[in-house]
């Protein structure tokens, strides 16, 4: 009973608030690492889908982009967004439908977010992370160059906390060891964005992978 309450509360906290402002905590970070964030915000390539199989690709658009439909009537900017999420997402070594969770907390996909900590856009970053990964030309409100940053940033918080996403994600909202946003995240990741493919693909993909062997 405790963990349904827990888990019907953060559904509602959820309901109730649009977004979720982050706060990332400036800390010193070293060379090395520094010097990998830097490499991966200033990558340029133009956003694309990263699927082995293209039809798989064209239905996972399909499908989140109807998911997506009522908090971006436009198709073209749902589509958009939703290739530079998956491309950004998969590139950092995340799941894309984990980052779509993080971003409906901490934004409530409204791309010109700020909070009150200063954390600005889609994924709610902190304008220091400019100043210690990035170039004055970046504009944290651009579209790709916040998905860049932000799943840069998560994917450092990843590897600091050796894999624990529960810690990353508290890293990442300035809240470690508190449960109240991971247990968000998570929980609009689970109720609203996770996906399989369809079942004919996922048999299409094992029958050639059986031909192949």
């Amino acid at each position: 009973m405790p963990e349904l309450r827990s888990g019907l509360f953060a559904l509602l906290l959820l309901a109730m608030a649009p977004a979720w402002a982050g706060a990332q905590r400036e800390e010193a970070l070293s060379a090395n690492v520094a010097s990998a964030m830097r490499r991966s915000v200033t990558d340029a390539n133009a956003p694309r889908l990263v699927f082995d199989d293209a039809r798989e690709g064209q239905a996972w658009l399909a499908e989140m982009s109807r998911r997506l439909e009522r908090r971006i009537p436009d198709r073209w900017m749902r589509e958009r967004l939703l290739t530079a999420i998956q491309y950004e997402s998969t590139r950092a070594g995340l799941d894309p439908q984990l980052v779509l969770g993080l971003i409906q907390v901490e934004s409530g996909f409204k791309k010109y977010a700020i909070s009150g900590a200063g954390a600005r856009g889609l994924m709610q970053v902190m304008p220091f992370w400019v100043r210690h990964i990035g170039t004055s030309e970046h504009n944290l409100f651009e579209l790709t160059t916040n998905l860049r940053y932000g799943c840069t940033i998560l994917r450092h918080y990843l590897d600091l906390e050796r894999g624990s996403l529960f810690r990353a994600l508290g890293r990442y909202n300035g809240s470690l060891g508190r449960a109240e946003y991971p247990n968000l995240v998570l929980g609009a990741w689970r109720a609203h964005w996770q996906w399989q493919p369809p079942a004919a693909l996922r048999t299409a993909k094992l029958e050639s992978a059986g031909a192949r062997n």
